[in-house]
């Protein structure tokens, strides 16, 4: 009993031995082996797109080494740029006493190896110019300020004017805008700068200059030419990170935001204009201006002024504004003198004296956009021959308005050429015709003396009314006249009743509108 006890001291002695032997080993020979506390899940493998990277004995230390791995990249691939990767990061736990640790350098190492090979795009560090409702990106400071420059250049053919980008205080966010500035300007302000550093002398010199009496210019004192010159859009411009296929070089750049393209804008008619004008004016089809405009039926349609048409005009999406100054000399009309005639309408109109142009000699400030003037100020002038004022008595008195004499019916015949449509009937027909049932009630299109009541020749039973402005309604082919010769009528009030008598081929009512004797078409005037 005593052998036994014996050995089983010797092989508890010699098992301590050796575990303590493989300690030593392991502590030597093996230095990645860690001795893991029981905390839980204290022994971490890490695999980046099932591809292992790393074995950690703490979890938090992951995210500092994926940051570590993907700079590394990032600064190796495109510096100063966006790099986007696909990863799917697997991280799987236990719980050990011993585990095998790999250093940070070596899990970063296999990280951006991984990494390097899942690389799915690079955003690149470009800029954004935004031009009212056109973005275009660009790669580069320079490219954005070629681009601003180019679209100034044929404006600006002497190079006296300069684009600087800066910073918009009034954003939270920082957003640059374009802002245009004279050279002379610039080089005036420098030497100004230099002269108030020279002392009490340059500010003496800046007093006397302030006191000194302005003194009349004569047209040789004038700067001719560019005298200032800027974008009429706002222009933003902000940094971005983008897709190289997301960049447009400057050459395209610049066709896109100077390429004219058809807007619609609003035109006030004025006084004297013609549709054939404003559309010749305005280089704009006659069928393409009726088209965009409800309110015209056809290339005869009135026009009244102050109506408002809509036209199309080429403009580009950046506008240029520029100043000239300019001295010519010119033949010039004078301002129109109007006499107002309360006792007139608006309609009437007569000219007292006719015009004569005069001769003058000009200096004047003329603004343009894309190449259109927009405005002229005259500095100067000089004249050589009083021009002669057109004047033109005209009245005050707003017109009548004429209103359809019927209610409903069916138009059956326009005003105008047309086929005879019974033996001895017109060809010429002098005004409108509506299908209605005998016995519909006619009313005066407008207020008005009747000139006659009766049987007239062709016209079967009529009325003609004579109105205030000058004009006389006739309403023909009636079964019953409501009114006598000399009768005053209100507008709307019945007057007669339609038939089929005279020169007619069925039931309908015959109505016309006369200015000065003749015939015109009723329907340009209804309201």
């Amino acid at each position: 009993m005593k052998n036994i006890q014996h050995y089983y001291r010797r092989f508890r002695l010699c098992y301590i031995e050796a575990a303590v032997i493989t300690l030593v080993v392991c502590a030597f020979l093996l230095p990645s082996f860690d001795l893991l506390q029981h905390t839980g899940d204290n022994y971490f493998t890490v695999s980046i797109n099932g591809t292992q990277v790393g074995r950690l004995g703490s979890a938090e230390s992951l995210d500092i080494l994926l940051a570590t791995a993907r700079k590394q990249v990032a600064q190796e691939t495109a510096s100063d740029d966006l790099v986007f990767m696909d990863l799917d990061i697997e991280t799987v736990g236990s719980e050990r006493i011993f585990g095998m640790i790999d250093s940070a350098e070596t899990v970063v190492e296999n990280m951006a190896e991984i990494m390097k090979d899942s690389i799915r795009s690079t955003l690149h560090r470009s800029y954004t110019v935004k031009i009212n409702e056109t973005s275009v990106n660009l790669g580069s400071y320079d490219e954005v300020h070629e681009l601003l420059e180019q679209a100034l250049a044929p404006y600006d053919a002497d190079n006296e004017y300069q684009v600087d980008l800066e910073l918009d205080s009034k954003r939270e966010v920082n957003v640059l805008e374009a802002v245009v500035t004279s050279k002379e300007e610039l080089r005036k302000e420098l030497e100004q700068s230099y002269e108030r550093s020279a002392g009490i002398g340059a500010e003496f010199e800046r007093i006397f200059d302030e006191i000194e009496p302005e003194i009349e210019k004569s047209f040789e004192d004038y700067d001719l030419g560019l005298i200032d010159i800027n974008y009429a859009d706002k222009i933003e411009v902000v940094e971005s990170y983008l897709l190289e296929d997301a960049l447009s070089n400057v050459e395209d750049a610049v066709n896109l935001v100077t390429k004219e393209q058809e807007t619609q804008v609003i035109y006030k008619v004025v006084s004297g204009d013609t549709l054939s004008q404003i559309c010749l004016t305005n280089n704009i089809p006659m069928d393409d201006l009726i088209a965009i405009n409800d309110a015209l039926e056809d290339e005869n349609t009135m026009i009244r002024v102050d109506q408002e048409l809509v036209i199309t005009v080429p403009e580009p999406d950046l506008s240029i504004l520029w100043k000239e100054e300019q001295v010519y000399t010119e033949d010039y009309e004078a301002e129109v003198q109007y006499i107002p005639n309360d006792d007139w309408y608006t309609t009437q109109r007569v000219t007292l004296q006719e015009p004569s142009a005069g001769r003058r000699k000009v200096a004047a400030v003329i603004e343009y956009e894309n190449g259109q003037e927009i405005n002229r100020e005259i500095l100067k002038e000089e004249v050589y021959a009083e021009a002669v004022p057109k004047i033109v008595e005209r009245g005050t008195k707003i017109p009548p308005t004429y209103v359809k004499p019927i209610s409903g019916g069916r138009l059956s015949s326009g005003f105008g050429a047309r086929s005879a449509p019974t033996k001895g009937a017109s060809t010429n027909h002098k005004g409108v015709d509506w299908a209605v049932p005998i016995g519909t009630s006619v009313s005066a299109s407008n207020a008005g003396t009747v000139a006659f009541a009766g049987w007239a020749s062709g016209y079967g039973y009529a009325v003609y009314i004579n109105h205030a402005d000058g004009r006389q309604t006739r309403y023909g082919h009636l079964s019953k006249v409501l009114v006598k010769t000399g009768q005053s009528v209100s507008q709307g009030e019945r007057i007669a009743l339609s038939g089929n008598t005279g020169r007619s081929t069925g039931p309908h009512l015959h109505f016309e509108i006369r200015i000065g004797g003749s015939a015109v078409n009723p329907l340009k005037y209804l309201n």
